[in-house]
C-alpha cells in the first residue's frame, strides 16, 4: 500500500469517527481533537496532518454530508434547467439553506469557520452564476465578492434563525419565509424585484 493510499485511509477514518461523534452529541462542537483520535484509533497529530485544523475537518465533515444532502434534492437538474443565472442562485441557496436548517446542530458549529476561518481563495459555487448574470458588467473580484457576502449573510441568517423569528417574525423553518427570505436578499444583491 502506497503512503498515499494510507493517508486516504487515515482521512476517511477521521471523517468518520467525526461524523459518529458529532451525530452523538446535542453540541458538536464539544467533540475534542483527542476524542476524534481515540475514535479513529489513529494519532491525534494526524488530525493537524491530514485536515490542518479540529475545525477544518469539522468543516469537511459537514461538506460530506452536505455533498449528499445536494444530491438528494436534485442540485444538477437545477444547474441544467437552462434558466437564468438569478434563478439558479436563488435555487440553489434555497436548497443550501434547507440543508442547514436540517441540520442546524452542524451548522452551528461550522458558522464560525465559514465566517472567520474559510479560505477565500478557494472557489464558490456562487461566484459562476454571478459573473453569468453580470455578464462582464463587474470584475471577477466584485463577483467574487458579492458571491462571499451572498453566502455568508445566508449562513449567518440561519445560524440566528430563532433570533429572526422573534425579532422579525420570520420562520425560516417555513419553506415560504425562507424561500422569501433568499429571494429578497439575491435580488438585493443582484438587482430586482
Amino acid at each position: 500500500m502506497t503512503k498515499e493510499e494510507k493517508l486516504n485511509i487515515t482521512k476517511e477514518k477521521l471523517l468518520t469517527a467525526t461524523m459518529q461523534l458529532m451525530r452523538e452529541r446535542e453540541d458538536p462542537l464539544s467533540v475534542t481533537t483527542r476524542q476524534i483520535a481515540a475514535r479513529a484509533d489513529v494519532k491525534p497529530s494526524m488530525i493537524n496532518y491530514c485536515f490542518g485544523t479540529r475545525d477544518k475537518l469539522l468543516h469537511k465533515v459537514f461538506e460530506k454530508e452536505y455533498e449528499s444532502f445536494l444530491i438528494d434534492k436534485g442540485v444538477m437538474k437545477i444547474l441544467e434547467s437552462g434558466q437564468p443565472p438569478k434563478d439558479i442562485l436563488k435555487q440553489l441557496h434555497f436548497v443550501v439553506a434547507q440543508c442547514l436548517l436540517e441540520n442546524f446542530n452542524f451548522t452551528q458549529v461550522i458558522t464560525n469557520f465559514v465566517l472567520f476561518k474559510r479560505d477565500l481563495t478557494e472557489p464558490s459555487f456562487s461566484v459562476q452564476y454571478v459573473k453569468a448574470h453580470y455578464n462582464g458588467k463587474k470584475t471577477d473580484e466584485e463577483c467574487k465578492l458579492i458571491a462571499y457576502e451572498m453566502s455568508t449573510m445566508m449562513q449567518l441568517i440561519i445560524y440566528r434563525k430563532d433570533e429572526i423569528k422573534k425579532g422579525f417574525g420570520i420562520d425560516l423553518d417555513n419553506d415560504d419565509d425562507l424561500k422569501h427570505v433568499i429571494d429578497m436578499r439575491i435580488d438585493l444583491l443582484l438587482g430586482g424585484k
